[in-house]
């Protein structure tokens, strides 16, 4: 199957180039220095359609595909991969209103979704489920037409600063059939945020744990019936990890290209550093990793466009490779730039920060080989 871009697709591609490259790259330094999360940037982005890529156009979305959001998460990423990954997960948060909410709830919510004067986060890590997300324990239970939830989610991206959260839940018996997905808004009673986390890299979106007390929640804030909240994440996270492994793609493609610029102008022995062929060939294995991973990315997106039975695996197996070879990119092109590499204002070593995290969220990497290993052997 080929995956040379049609006119379409290229408009699409250069519109979000476009984009990050006048009104996210020339900030990105400075709002990772700062901590500072660029609601009105991710606004602007809204308004051109970026806040619902693949949301139903008639509560707003622009209806486009899951191979359109890889495109355009890898080309936003090229200015900031923090700012691409968390208008991901804001797009992965609308997607699941639209697909699983009903009627009311999607004309409640997504409309301000769109142009995000409604911001969302996803809620299903816990302090002590992270990796084994069925054993989750934040539990909700039924007082007449309300949920009363009790527990803690964890590593929430948006946390504090969000209008929406769209959390997985207990509702009912232990494992992932007891688990229900309820929309909980800013401003309920009982709910609670923790300090903002201290990370290595991501700094342009806050994280913080989000809380609950005795918070009362409509039953009619829920999204599809009791006990299909872990479907419906499942289902979101694979859509959600060719999004992060796009925003690795973008990030690490942004990488080389600082690094070719770099060597084409430094010079040592006499020479550019781009003249010196071990160099160039390790420029050469970059590049092709590049390559391979944009392909098989767009492979996967494809995949689960089609509804293909296999795009789960396919979606894990692109999460994994894609992140990984994306990190091993940007840390290569740390080193093709020596000290300098090391120093903020070249921008590098702020890429290797970020795109380290993309090997741990929506699910680890090694999580990614068990998804795969299951679906060789039929889940033995």
């Amino acid at each position: 199957m080929s995956f040379g871009l049609d006119e379409d697709r290229t408009a699409i591609r250069d519109m979000a180039l476009g984009f990050a490259a006048e009104h996210i790259a020339p900030h990105a330094l400075d709002w990772d220095r700062d901590k500072t999360f660029p609601v009105e940037t991710l606004r602007a982005a809204a308004a051109l359609g970026m806040a619902g890529i693949y949301v139903r156009e008639d509560v707003g979305g622009s209806g486009l595909s899951r191979l359109d959001a890889a495109l355009i998460f890898e080309a936003l990423s090229t200015g900031c991969p923090t700012v691409a990954a968390f208008l991901s997960i804001h797009n992965m948060c609308a997607w699941m209103i639209d697909a699983y909410g009903d009627a009311d709830q999607r004309q409640r919510w997504i409309p301000a979704l769109m142009g995000m004067e409604t911001i969302a986060s996803y809620c299903l890590t816990e302090p002590g489920s992270g990796s084994d997300a069925a054993a989750l324990r934040t539990r909700a239970e039924r007082d007449g037409d309300h949920y009363v939830l009790t527990g803690e989610k964890q590593f929430i991206s948006g946390a504090g600063v969000s209008d929406l959260y769209v959390c997985m839940v207990r509702t009912g018996e232990a494992g992932p059939k007891g688990i229900s997905a309820i929309v909980v808004e800013k401003g309920t009673p009982g709910l609670s945020f923790g300090a903002e986390e201290r990370k290595m890299g991501w700094n342009a979106q806050p994280t913080r744990s989000v809380r609950f007390d005795g918070c009362r929640v409509p039953v009619a804030n829920r999204l599809g019936e009791e006990g299909q909240g872990f479907r419906i994440a499942m289902s979101g996270l694979d859509g959600g990890r060719l999004n992060i492994a796009a925003c690795a793609l973008g990030g690490a493609q942004s990488a080389l290209d600082k690094t070719l610029a770099y060597m084409g102008d430094r010079r040592a022995f006499g020479s550019r550093l781009s003249d010196f062929q071990a160099l160039q060939f390790r420029l050469a294995d970059m590049a092709t990793s590049l390559e391979v991973s944009r392909t098989f990315l767009r492979h996967a997106a494809s995949a689960l466009d089609a509804k293909d039975p296999a795009a789960t695996q396919l979606c894990a197996m692109a999460k994994r490779h894609v992140t990984d070879a994306a990190f091993e990119v940007a840390n290569q092109a740390l080193q093709l730039h020596g000290g300098y590499g090391y120093l903020a204002e070249y921008g590098i070593e702020k890429i290797v920060r970020d795109l380290r995290v993309h090997q741990i969220l929506e699910g680890t990497n090694e999580i990614m080989r068990v998804i795969i290993a299951r679906a060789l052997t039929g889940g033995r």
